[in-house]
């Protein structure tokens, strides 16, 4: 199976930014266990602070991955974009949070791709990203 996780904004900051709230493990680190743990999936990770960059890897997606695990950051609570694009592509995204948008500030409380991703998982630090890969693999 082929998956993308996709991280959106100040996301590269994973392990320096705030880590009472995100920890302090890097993404890099992060994905080198998750890649351990599932050996048999092949994943593709991409990055950017940039919301058409973001755009243009769920258009490239399509088709070509079976699955995309979704950390848009803040974009989550403002982009319109972002959600369409989920939307046009017939590859099941999942939306994931580090922490939980629920438990934040309140204009975090509203995400515009969970009416368009297939689940959303947060709450669970990094570990919300193995979740999303095991909502991947039992949705296929």
């Amino acid at each position: 199976m082929k998956i993308l996780i996709l991280n959106g904004p100040n996301l590269n900051l994973q392990g320096r930014r705030d880590t009472n709230i995100y920890g302090t493990k890097s993404f890099e680190e992060f994905l080198a266990e998750l890649q351990e743990i599932y050996p048999e999936v092949e994943f593709t990770y991409f990055q950017s602070n940039v919301e058409g960059e973001l755009i243009n890897a769920l258009h490239a997606a399509d088709g070509v991955q079976q699955g995309v695990v979704f950390n848009a950051g803040g974009y989550t609570h403002t982009s319109v974009a972002l959600r369409d694009a989920v939307s046009a592509i017939s590859t099941p995204v999942v939306e994931v949070h580090i922490s939980s948008i629920l438990a934040r500030e309140e204009f975090r409380h509203t995400s515009l791709l969970a009416s368009v991703a297939c689940g959303s998982i947060m709450g669970f630090g990094l570990d919300s990203y193995r979740l999303g890969v095991e909502a991947l693999l039992m949705h296929k």
